[in-house]
């Protein structure tokens, strides 16, 4: 049984050898990249990914984040492909194949069905005599020195590479189509990602109660709207238009400060200035500017106009923290 630090040697051994490999894959970036880019660029269909094996299992993971990145890609297993799968590439389809060794005979036989229906053929492979890589269109290297696996037998930094290359593919598509934040919302409309980058403090606001008081109101009124309201704060309100805010810390500090307070007015104790946020504005910006500031709730405005107030326990509670 391994020590502890053995434990932790092992580990950081294994990473520095992917980080490695990684760093090498710049040097094996050229012309091929680019064509390949350009390739998938140009097509009128869709990005096919195949493999075997682990490579396999690294190819649906590249065709996922083809689509999520607004590069439609399908993933397609090469022993399914070769035994009537093959119909899932159409025409105009590039197709890519990932393989280590470039010579696995599911790939082998794979090859020359793609060919026939002329479509283009990516390879994804570590040796550049395979027969993937004299085959395909264009050839992307991913040669590791060896693997983590202290046998040298584990796909490990090889399928960490293709995983890397792939990445830098469909990257290089987004930048190359100008792929925005709001491309990649439409993708992404379901859990906390998708709300990051499309719900709005408007879509918020409205499921909590509206505190406000006159600027004139009584001490007890303020305090009575901050407690029924349930969001520790209040707006202060004068002709229509936010002039300040009463917080949970307001109401604190004056009792301390006043030994008698029944003469005083919403106006002897709010905070000037209050910070406020537009209702159309993203609701993770709301949360940023709540962090910045160390502060847990802000006043809403549509335009000029007070709508409410969003707090921090709504943001969490939709999953943006």
């Amino acid at each position: 049984m391994k020590n502890d630090k053995s434990i932790l040697s092992i580990a950081k051994r294994t990473i520095e050898n992917e980080a490695d490999a990684i760093k090498n894959l710049i040097s094996n970036l050229d012309s091929q990249f680019e064509a390949a880019t350009k390739c998938i660029l140009a097509s009128k269909g869709r990005v096919i990914v195949s493999g075997v094996g682990k490579s396999a299992i690294i190819a649906t993971k590249i065709s996922a984040t083809f689509n999520s990145t607004g590069t439609p890609a399908i993933f397609m297993h090469a022993a399914d492909a070769i035994h009537g799968d093959l119909g899932t590439v159409l025409k105009d389809d590039v197709v890519i194949c990932i393989s280590k060794s470039g010579n696995t005979e599911e790939i082998k036989m794979l090859i020359p069905l793609i060919k026939r229906g002329k479509n283009k053929l990516i390879g994804i492979t570590g040796n550049m005599d395979s027969v993937l890589a004299k085959q395909a269109d264009f050839v992307l290297n991913t040669y590791v020195e060896k693997e983590a696996c202290p046998n040298n037998l584990a796909p490990t930094t090889s399928t960490t590479a293709q995983l890397v290359m792939g990445d830098a593919l469909a990257i290089s598509l987004l930048e190359l189509k100008g792929f925005s934040s709001s491309d990649f919302a439409k993708y992404h409309p379901g859990g906390s990602l998708g709300k990051k980058l499309y719900l709005r403090v408007d879509d918020i606001v409205g499921t909590n109660l509206k505190p406000q008081v006159d600027i004139n109101a009584d001490v007890k009124g303020v305090i009575v709207e901050i407690s029924e309201k349930m969001l520790g704060v209040t707006a202060v309100i004068e002709n229509d238009k936010v002039i300040g805010v009463v917080t949970d810390g307001d109401i604190r500090r004056m009792l301390n400060k006043y030994e008698n307070i029944a003469g005083l007015k919403a106006k002897d104790i709010m905070t000037l200035g209050p910070k406020v946020i537009q209702a159309d504005i993203l609701a993770v910006k709301a949360l940023e500017t709540m962090q910045d500031m160390g502060i847990s709730q802000l006043l809403v405005l549509n335009g000029e106009e007070y709508v409410g107030v969003v707090h921090i326990h709504n943001l969490i509670k939709e999953g943006i923290l």
